[in-house]
């Protein structure tokens, strides 16, 4: 009788004392230290750090762009040697190429593997609807707003169909009502395709929203300091921001990024016990 193992699913992430030095020489530093973690499969996890923490820089190891000075990172069982279609990346700043339509910007990673121009075409088309631009196909990337060009950029990626999506900061340069409008829509396009997703941030309100789960981090060299699961229901919307839940998670996430080395590690206190202002934690589901 054959046995029927079904295979596991794509996008796990596996750290184990994993340390990141950049620099020559004298100038050597190390980045990141020591980190281990795991992340499963379709989890959105924030990276959450103040500046110049390792975030990015766990996010380049990730993506093969930079190779940890020790320790093993795993995505799907394999150690990570170098770029791969399987982990797209997403930057502040797009990388839409200038000199092709928004189509072909979307269309360009499948051009590469190979895929005939009226196949690329219909699935650009197809994504790009998804993320709102069915309408600005044959436009050119400067003719769009920073957030269309972001959504273009998302969409470049996605096709592709990464088992991982990683994300350095991709908001950080639109305006407060366009991020909150790039959350929403990241997240819906998230719940349709549930690839795993790291996004690395330094601002609070947007690592709550988004994530099941936030890692911070402390000042570099980098290592994670807390691992907080988050229990805020899907869909989100924007009246989460407002909730008790939600600015008691932000104090307690305040307070561990000013963190100082030496000291006691802040404890979150549940709410409705002593050192909290609201009623006993309930959250609907």
């Amino acid at each position: 009788m054959n046995s029927y193992r079904q295979a596991p699913e794509p996008g796990r992430i596996e750290a184990r004392g994993v340390s990141i030095r950049l620099g020559q020489g004298r100038d050597a530093f190390e980045a990141v230290q020591t980190l281990d973690f795991a992340i499963a499969p379709g989890e959105f996890v924030c990276i959450l750090g103040p500046s110049g923490c390792g975030k990015s820089t766990l996010l380049g190891a990730l993506a093969g762009h930079l190779t940890p000075s020790s320790g093993r990172l795993e995505v799907d069982g394999q150690v990570v040697q170098g770029p791969s279609p399987q982990r797209g990346m997403v930057f502040q700043h797009h990388t839409l190429l200038p000199w092709r339509s928004v189509l072909d910007n979307v269309a360009f990673g499948l051009k590469m593997q190979g895929v005939g121009k009226a196949e690329r075409q219909r699935r650009a088309q197809e994504m790009l609807q998804r993320v709102g631009l069915g309408d600005f196909a044959e436009r050119w990337p400067s003719q769009l707003s920073g957030g269309m060009q972001q959504r273009a950029e998302i969409a470049r990626v996605l096709i592709n169909r990464p088992h991982l999506l990683l994300m350095d900061e991709p908001f950080g340069a639109l305006d407060a009502q366009t991020r909150s409008r790039m959350q929403e829509l990241l997240l819906e396009i998230w719940s349709g395709i549930r690839t795993t997703v790291v996004f690395v941030t330094h601002d609070i309100d947007e690592a709550l929203f988004l994530a099941d789960r936030i890692l911070v981090m402390s000042p570099r060299p980098g290592r994670f300091i807390e691992d907080l699961p988050l229990s805020f229901p899907r869909p989100r919307r924007a009246s989460l921001l407002t909730s008790p839940e939600f600015t008691h998670l932000k104090r307690h996430c305040l307070a561990l990024l000013r963190h100082e080395e030496g000291r006691e590690l802040p404890r979150l206190t549940p709410l409705g016990l002593p050192g909290s202002d609201h009623p006993p934690l309930r959250i609907a589901l």
